[in-house]
Order: structure tokens, then C-alpha cells, then sequence
């Protein structure tokens, strides 16, 4: 018997309580006495209603309260005002004023006249809407629509064939200039008139009459027509106006810009613009031109129009001859300034009589004015001798068919047209210089030759 067993029997013979089996052990565990007080010796907290304050209580304590605020608010405004007296005072903004009927966009656009203050450093500047109705109307009298009628031109390689049909050909304006005992003048552009056979005339008044060209200058693009006072009424004489030339040396960039003239031959018109440069460098058919830049619309039609100042003073000749459709926004005028003398000098040339007039001899001629034929051809542009009459003064100096006339004296000769207007100002027997290319197995070299220019011979009957 085991020794265990033995214990066991023992006891219960001897009356003792019996022995329970040991269990089996079991994970102890341990207890912080820290955390046992905080679970089991924390007192129980009872929820209790808090009572509501009486009714008189509760006004007393609203009262107090409002007053307590107004009292903390007026301290902080008395003591913003204070600060702001210290420091410098901000001016107020006007308010708005509600106008009925109006939208939140309307009320958000500038308003004219609006004063919009950038810095301390800048001054006030102000926006305004611009009124050129006074200078419109002041200067529409001294500006004319002007029609060329011209024969219709085919062109064969070098051969120029011309229709006996007379058509409108193109419109432009002019500026009415000055005048003598027998004449109105007009200045415009010369290519505005550059080819026709019949020039026509339209004044403020609506009335039209014939013009003739008085004197004119391709290479500088200007041309001056006379209108006879014979043909005019007493009523147009008395509606027209003689234009009031400033000065283009004194306009500054930036100034306001006023273009008027004939745009599109659709009558006259007015666009508003600014100086947008001046001296502008533009080269037109290897000739360079010095210009005022203007963002003034400036279309075909108003070439020869006026472009004036905020003052009604003409201080351009509009040209729509330098426009570009990869450009907007920029037109160009003939600076007047630059061009008095020259247009006091067309204006006084004297008319000579058809009898008198001198006579070259070059009886067929092609225009080269066009850059991409001259490239293709490599030849310079000029006016193309088709054909010498014989015996006449251009054989006699030795001018050959396929020569190019690009010079006579001071006149740029780019056709046809260049030739015949400078010798319908020129008497026979002067002697002149002529300028000219002539082909050398291909290449061409420029000459410079002397002509005595001849009579015109008389049609055989």
C-alpha cells in the first residue's frame, strides 16, 4: 500500500474531515492593489437634475449679459477709432447706389469716370468714354470719296492688253487741301489714282464732279488732284472746307487718333484709335517708307484719308496700301510733317499744253511690280520695254527692247502709268536722266543714260 494511501486512512480512522483531491492547477493571478482600490474603492457619483433658476433670475442674468456686451463691444470701437486717428485714416469708398432694375453684372462693370488709385506713388487716373463727334463733324467737310475708272488690263507673259471698257477699278479719299482762282486741290494716295482713265469726285454734300491729276509722286505715294470751281455748285463751294494741317513731329505715343475717310467705298466713316509708334520703318516694294503707326482702323478706302488729331488737325495721310491680313490692329499714315514741300510742289506744277509736252518713244511696255514674278524671272522691277518707235529720242539714246526703266530723274518708274505722268508735267527738249537694267547674257547691270526728250508726233489724220 502506498505510502499516500496509508495518510488517507489514517485520517478518516482518527475522525478527520476527509481530504478533498487536489485540483488540478490553474494560471494564478495577480492583482496591482493600485487598480483594486480605483475598482472597488471609488465612490458611486450620482446623477442629479441641476435645478433651473426662477424666472426673475433668468431676466436679471439676461440683462447683466447685454449690458456686459455692449459694454466690451463699444470699448473695442472706441479703441479701433483710437488707433486709426494714430496711425492714419483710411478714406472711406462712396457707397453704391442701388438703382432699380439693375443685376449683380451690371453693378460689377467699371463705371465711367471711375477713379482707380494704383499706389501713393501714382496720381489719379481717370476713364472716360471719348466724344469725337465734334471733330468728326468739323473735319467731314474738308474730306472726299474718290472713284478711279480705269480700262481692264490682260496680262501675257510680258504683253499687257488693255480692253476699250471703262469700269470702276477701285475707291479711296482724299483731303481737300487748298484751292487757287480756278481749282479745288485734293491730296491723296497715288496708287489710290495709280492706271485711271476718269477720275470722280464725291463731297460731304453728296455731289460728285470730274478730277484731273495734278502732279504726283509714286514714290512717295502721293498725288494731287484739281477739281475746277466751274464744275462745282454754289451750294457744294459753300458745303466744302479746306482741311487744318498739325503738326506729326509733335504727336506722342499714346495720343487719341481720329481716321476718316471712305472705307470700303461704302462713304465716309469714322474709327477711333491711339498712336501706337511713330517712325515706323515699313519697305513696300524694295522702297522704304517712314510712318505713324495707328491701331485706328484703317481699310481699303480710306487710303488718302485724313488722320487727325484729338484737335481735328490733319497729321497723316492714311494709306491702306501697308496692311497686312496676319496683322490686326495696325494701320499706317504718310506723316505730314514729312510731305509739305512735296505737296506744295504737285500742287504748284504747271498745266502744260498737250502740244508741249515731251514724248520718250517707248511705245509698248510691261509693268514689273509684282515681287514673286520679278523672283521667278530674276528680273528687277520697273517698267518692261516691249517695244522702241523708231527714230524717236529713246532710240536715238540708245534704249533697246527688254531694257527696265526704273528711274527718270527723281520719279520712281514702276509701269506705264509712272512714265506717262512724269512726262505729262515735263516739256519737250529737257534733258533728262534716265535710269535703266538691261540683261548681259543674263545677268542684268544697271545703266545711266542721258535723253533728250522730243515733241509728241502728231496723229496722222
Amino acid at each position: 500500500m502506498s505510502e499516500e494511501y496509508k495518510d488517507l486512512t489514517k485520517s478518516e480512522e482518527q475522525g478527520a474531515k476527509p481530504v478533498q483531491p487536489m485540483p488540478q492547477p490553474v494560471q494564478q493571478v495577480f492583482y496591482d492593489p493600485y487598480i483594486y482600490r480605483l475598482q472597488h474603492e471609488q465612490p458611486v457619483v450620482v446623477r442629479t437634475e441641476p435645478k433651473k433658476p426662477s424666472a426673475a433670475k433668468r431676466f436679471f442674468l439676461l440683462v447683466g449679459g447685454a449690458i456686459l456686451f455692449g459694454a466690451l463691444a463699444g470699448g473695442a470701437f472706441i479703441g479701433v477709432k483710437a488707433l486709426d486717428e494714430k496711425f492714419g485714416k483710411k478714406e472711406e469708398a462712396p457707397a453704391e447706389e442701388s438703382v432699380e432694375g439693375t443685376n449683380e453684372l451690371d453693378v460689377k462693370k467699371p463705371k465711367t469716370g471711375i477713379v482707380l488709385q494704383t499706389s501713393k506713388d501714382v496720381g489719379e487716373t481717370s476713364v472716360s468714354a471719348v466724344d469725337v463727334s465734334a471733330v468728326a463733324e468739323s473735319a467731314m467737310p474738308s474730306v472726299v470719296a474718290i472713284n478711279n475708272y480705269s480700262k481692264q488690263t490682260y496680262s501675257y507673259f510680258f504683253y499687257d492688253y488693255e480692253s476699250d471698257e471703262v469700269v470702276l477699278a477701285g475707291s479711296g479719299s482724299g483731303i481737300i487741301i487748298g484751292q487757287n482762282d480756278k481749282e479745288v486741290l485734293i491730296v491723296t494716295n497715288f496708287h489710290v489714282v495709280d492706271g485711271a482713265e476718269r477720275l470722280s469726285v464725291q463731297f460731304v454734300d453728296g455731289t460728285t464732279a470730274d478730277a484731273a491729276v495734278k502732279g504726283s509722286a509714286s514714290s512717295s505715294d502721293l498725288a494731287v488732284l484739281a477739281v475746277k470751281f466751274e464744275d462745282l455748285s454754289d451750294s457744294t463751294v459753300e458745303a466744302i472746307r479746306v482741311a487744318r494741317l498739325g503738326s506729326s513731329d509733335d504727336v506722342k505715343v499714346g495720343e487719341i487718333a481720329i481716321a476718316v475717310g471712305n472705307a470700303l467705298g461704302y462713304g465716309q466713316s469714322v474709327t477711333v484709335g491711339y498712336i501706337s509708334a511713330k517712325e515706323r520703318k515699313i519697305t513696300i516694294d524694295k522702297m522704304t517708307y517712314t510712318l505713324i503707326q495707328t491701331d485706328a482702323a484703317i481699310n481699303p478706302g480710306n487710303s488718302g484719308g485724313a488722320l487727325l488729331n484729338k484737335n481735328g488737325e490733319v497729321i497723316g495721310i492714311n494709306s491702306a496700301k501697308y496692311e497686312d491680313y496676319k496683322v490686326e490692329g495696325m494701320g499706317f499714315a504718310i506723316p505730314i510733317s514729312n510731305i509739305l514741300s512735296l505737296i506744295n510742289e504737285l500742287s504748284n506744277r504747271e498745266e502744260i499744253k498737250e502740244e508741249e509736252r515731251a514724248y520718250l518713244g517707248i511705245e509698248r511696255g510691261t509693268d514689273i511690280t509684282d515681287d514673286m514674278y520679278a523672283e521667278r524671272f530674276n528680273i528687277p522691277k520697273g517698267l518692261y520695254v516691249n517695244a522702241v518707235a523708231k527714230g524717236s529720242a529713246a532710240e536715238k539714246a540708245g534704249i533697246r527692247q527688254g531694257d527696265i526703266i526704273v528711274r527718270m530723274d527723281s520719279a520712281i518708274i514702276y509701269g506705264m502709268s509712272d512714265l506717262q505722268e512724269f512726262l505729262s508735267y515735263t516739256k519737250a527738249g529737257t534733258e533728262v536722266e534716265i535710269v535703266l537694267y538691261r540683261s548681259t547674257q543674263g545677268v542684268y547691270e544697271e545703266m545711266t543714260i542721258n535723253v533728250t526728250l522730243d515733241k509728241r508726233p502728231r496723229k496722222k489724220s
